[in-house]
């Protein structure tokens, strides 16, 4: 129930979305990307996806998943298929 809890958060299911690429990303790129959230907030959830072992800091500088994160983000993009095709489903009914 730990993930659930973490994921219900506000912010971290779009802040663990925006880093699915393969490149690291900076503070300002995050917050860039994740438009209306705070400095402050952001910093917040990026400490707890961290102490959880999704996100790591690079030494050079910019976040990236770890493995368990592209992990996670894995199995965020396949719900989102599920959902896209449910969707379809539905609006054909």
């Amino acid at each position: 129930m730990e993930l659930l809890d973490l994921l219900g958060q506000r912010w971290v299911l779009r802040i663990l979305w925006e880093m699915r690429t393969d490149e690291p990303l900076t503070f300002r790129e995050l917050q860039s990307q994740c438009e209306a959230v705070s400095p402050t907030i952001l910093n917040s959830r990026l400490k707890e996806l961290r102490e959880n072992g999704f996100v790591s800091l690079r030494d050079g500088g910019g976040f990236e998943l770890t493995k368990f994160g592209n992990d996670l983000v894995s199995s965020l993009i396949s719900l989102n298929e599920i959902a896209n095709r449910m969707k379809k489903h539905l609006d054909r009914s």
